[in-house]
């Protein structure tokens, strides 16, 4: 897709003009994105995509039930194994255009090692799970399912609590490609050395 992108752009005699724009509207974006780090309240979940500053309401029980119960297997199985950090909602990934805070992610050793304790911006992970809302559907099955790949996440699962389903997408290149899609039984990460989970637990409501 970007190599068409730039075949047509450099079969066009308005070359010059498109590049100037384009150089334009980068620079007020970027003004627009340092502006948003300025101002950001890290009590309050928001993303910066696309140029434009995208505020998280409250979530429903089920999204945050379905975080709480992968993290319960996940953090453990990280921190006793010492494979990495694992981070929760209100961790932003910045990357090269657009600024996100996945519901969650991991980071291998390598990676995390560097991280600093006052740091507020962090690198693509290895890992994302983003659990689908009315809200966030469009966004991370579109931009954000582009963007990791482009950066390098290896390892994609979207989880949607309404269909108790979970989507594993692992990175070929610079696209992802399902591997499985599961309502039943386990689901086994590629990217996080020996984690796997029964599906009845991520979608375990009571206790």
């Amino acid at each position: 897709m970007t190599n068409d992108l730039i075949k047509t752009i450099m079969a066009s005699p308005e070359m010059p003009r498109l590049l100037e724009t384009l150089q334009a509207e980068w620079e007020a974006e970027q003004a627009h994105r340092h502006a948003f780090w300025a101002d950001v309240d890290e009590n309050r979940k928001a993303e910066f995509i696309l140029g434009e500053i995208v505020y998280h309401s409250p979530v429903y029980g089920r999204q945050w039930m379905v975080s709480t119960n992968i993290i319960r297997f996940l953090v453990p199985h990280v921190y006793n194994h010492k494979l990495g950090k694992v981070a929760v909602e209100k961790v932003m990934i910045r990357l090269t255009r657009n600024d996100y805070e996945p519901d969650i992610c991991f980071w291998n050793n390598e990676k995390a090692r560097e991280f600093g304790l006052k740091q507020s911006a962090f690198p693509a992970s290895d890992f994302v799970a983003e659990i689908l809302s009315d809200a966030t559907r469009e966004r991370d099955r579109g931009i954000k399912f582009e963007d990791y790949a482009l950066h390098g996440v290896s390892e994609y699962w979207i989880i949607d609590p309404d269909a108790m389903t979970i989507e594993q997408y692992l990175l070929e290149g610079e696209t992802y490609t399902l591997a499985v899609k599961v309502n039943s039984g386990k689901i086994k990460s590629r990217v996080i050395h020996g984690f796997e989970m029964a599906v009845e637990d991520v979608f375990h409501w009571e206790e």
